[in-house]
């Protein structure tokens, strides 16, 4: 069998041109053996939401599994790039789902003597109003909701609200220990129960959220702000040991309505001073149409008189008084005059 091969090139001194060698592969020199490392370029976030959810964390939490305060991580606080004064948080008004209510319903409150009662006594237990407003304050010494009591208070009585054809009722609620339940009370005139939440559970739950931010000024605050921060100051003062027992300073709360057990109506706070003005409460429990008493705004400021101690009187008042006198001296007549037994405004006997 024939096989045709090329035929080789000759060149031109006559010669044939020898096999160009084949390429020799020399092995490569051993290098050290060393453990690679692969590392990735991290995935571009778009935000910072995106890349660290938000968490509710304190000073008072740092560090533990399962902390006395905040116990979940889901309230909404500012960013940390943000300043506490920048402005509201941005929380919404969304009623608690029936998983949030049924959570919250068995936490335990403390009334002032420290006795405990599960949160929804407030607004299923037996013999309470249907309608009931319970309002979540800030800490015990804040001069902000003290003047929200007080002048809440001062239009809406405890007979009021239950002379209405819905009877309704008030529960005020802290963040502090209950020790200072008398305190508050007494500096608030406040008629209405108020409990202890030192845990602060209920706020988390229920999602009430934690800020500085002052807010515009409401119409319910009728004190100067440098006069209401002064005043909570000198109150935690004398309140000696217990001035570190009012509460989380960065917490704010907020007002939950419930009618026959069933939570209807939520406002949480945006800020230090966000709670519900006094006449939208009002409406709210059925009052809208009651004339609110007039609130003296000075009622707080004044001292008990000491025993023994009285009024000076005005110049008109004693005018008034030795007028008076003149005139019954002119009325009475000579029996009168002659009768000692007879006293004028008195029955004779």
């Amino acid at each position: 069998m024939a096989i045709d091969a090329a035929p080789l090139a000759v060149p031109s001194n006559g010669k044939p041109a020898e096999p160009t060698p084949a390429p020799v592969l020399s092995d490569p020199a051993p290098q050290p053996s060393t453990v690679q490392t692969t590392i990735k370029e991290p995935t571009p976030r778009t935000s910072l939401n995106e890349a660290y959810p938000k968490q509710s964390i304190s000073a008072d939490t740092m560090g533990t599994a399962d902390p006395p305060f905040s116990p979940s991580s889901t309230t909404p606080v500012l960013e940390k790039e943000e300043l506490d004064f920048a402005g509201n948080v941005d929380v919404n008004d969304d009623i608690p789902s029936e998983k949030d209510l049924t959570k919250v319903g068995d936490l335990l409150i403390l009334d002032a003597k420290g006795q405990s009662r599960p949160f929804k006594d407030l607004y299923q237990g037996a013999g309470v109003a249907p309608r009931q407003l319970i309002i979540f304050i800030r800490h015990f010494f804040c001069g902000n909701c003290q003047e929200y009591l007080r002048t809440l208070s001062s239009s809406i009585t405890p007979e009021s609200l239950l002379a209405l054809p819905t009877p309704a009722f008030i529960t005020v609620i802290g963040c502090g220990k209950p020790e200072l339940i008398p305190m508050y009370a007494e500096a608030t005139n406040c008629p209405f129960q108020i409990y202890a939440d030192p845990t602060r559970k209920l706020y988390d739950y229920l999602h009430m959220t934690r800020t500085f931010d002052l807010g515009s000024k409401p119409g319910y605050i009728h004190s100067n702000l440098l006069i209401t921060s002064v005043q909570s100051i000198i109150q935690g003062l004398k309140t000696g040991n217990k001035a570190l027992k009012g509460g989380d300073f960065k917490q704010v709360g907020g007002e939950f309505l419930f009618e026959n057990g069933q939570c209807v109506r939520v406002h949480r706070m945006r800020n230090t001073r966000d709670h519900l003005e006094v006449e939208q409460v009002r409406v709210l429990l059925g009052l809208d149409g009651v004339k609110p008493p007039l609130r003296k705004r000075w009622s707080h400021s004044i001292k008990h008189m000491k025993e023994g101690r009285t009024r000076s009187s005005s110049w008109g008042r004693v005018r008034s008084k030795s007028r008076g006198a003149k005139e019954q001296e002119v009325g009475k007549t000579p029996e009168d005059a002659q009768d000692p037994g007879k006293l004028v405004g008195r029955p004779t006997i």
